[in-house]
């Protein structure tokens, strides 16, 4: 079996579905564009992402129904490795729906099927059978009926084979795995840093209080929190430092989170520091904002925004 320094795991996968309509409105039948299909899923995204910048990453999935079958092979058409554990449920499909009319995305996403406890041991199995990876990425949303402490038994588990667990998730699943503690990352936004403290954050003396309390009570090792427009702050026990995210042109946002975490992890395999993997981090995230549907990043574009984020004179796009 190849032994794979990144693996992602995905609890709640998803079949893509980007189309558009000239005018969204209510009530009249609405001519779609040709759909486009893409694999989706917080850690298949991050897998994908690294595949398009240079990097490889195994990615682990349950998955079922002829949904499921078409996510697989669209993975294996874009040459990404994945090991997918067989589960009764369909994969879910998620659909992004471009209005023309102004260009505003809608996205639905839709449940997952729940994890039968037989499910849920068979994944934590398939996760451990696999050799330890360095990096261990769990990433996007949960589905219904997790047995209580289930993403708790994961993290532990990785963590006592050897590897680095690195978290993007919100609510509940952020919370369990920051009681789990000792993560490398994880990747809140504002608001999912808010909810999860209880309370607004005002300011960023504030946010950089709240991410140093996390550093305090060893809950990660660093806390990049997602601004949007106005790029990301990073904090560790040495760095708390706001990397601004270029003004390019914005055509969709799906991906852009997964995007920022794959080219952090490439880089953090590769030996650097925290503030130039955020820097790699942030250019990865933008130059999703700038393709169409349910596309990623592009390695083109990632390295010439991070040339421009670390002052190498180069337009941007």
């Amino acid at each position: 079996m190849i032994a794979h320094r990144i693996v992602t795991l995905t609890l709640n996968p998803a079949l893509d579905l980007a189309t558009g309509v000239p005018r969204l409105c209510p009530n009249d039948k609405l001519r779609c564009s040709a759909p486009v299909y893409a694999p989706g899923g917080g850690g298949i995204n991050v897998a994908r992402a690294l595949r398009r910048l240079g990097g490889e990453a195994l990615a682990l999935f349950p998955v079922g129904g002829s949904t499921g079958e078409h996510l697989v092979e669209l993975l294996e058409a874009e040459g990404v490795a994945c090991e997918a554990v067989p589960v009764a449920g369909w994969t879910r499909e998620c659909i992004n729906l471009t209005n023309q009319a102004d260009g505003q995305q809608y996205r639905f996403v839709l449940p997952g099927s729940p994890l039968s406890d037989a499910e849920q041991t068979g994944l934590l199995a398939a996760l451990e059978a696999l050799p330890v990876p360095e990096f261990l990425v769990i990433s996007g949303s949960l589905p219904e009926g997790l047995a209580a402490g289930f993403l708790a038994r994961l993290l532990r588990s990785a963590q006592q084979r050897g590897s680095r667990c690195v978290v993007d998730s919100s609510g509940s699943a952020l919370r369990e795995a920051l009681d789990c503690g000792g993560l490398a990352l994880i990747k809140p936004n504002l608001e999912e840093l808010a909810a999860l403290v209880g309370h607004p954050i005002a300011g960023p003396e504030q946010l950089a209080r709240v991410a140093w309390d996390l550093l305090a009570e060893g809950r990660c090792e660093a806390v990049l929190v997602s601004l949007g427009p106005q790029g990301a702050l990073l904090v560790t026990p040495h760095v708390c430092e706001r990397i601004p995210a270029p003004t390019v042109p914005r055509r969709s946002t799906v991906g852009a989170g997964d995007s920022l975490v794959a080219a952090m992890l490439l880089k953090l395999a590769a030996g650097a520091d925290w503030r130039e993997a955020a820097r790699y981090g942030v250019a990865a995230g933008t130059a999703a904002i700038m393709v169409e549907g349910s596309e990623l990043c592009r390695r083109e574009d990632t390295e010439r925004l991070y040339g421009w984020l670390n002052g190498t004179p180069a337009p941007l796009p």
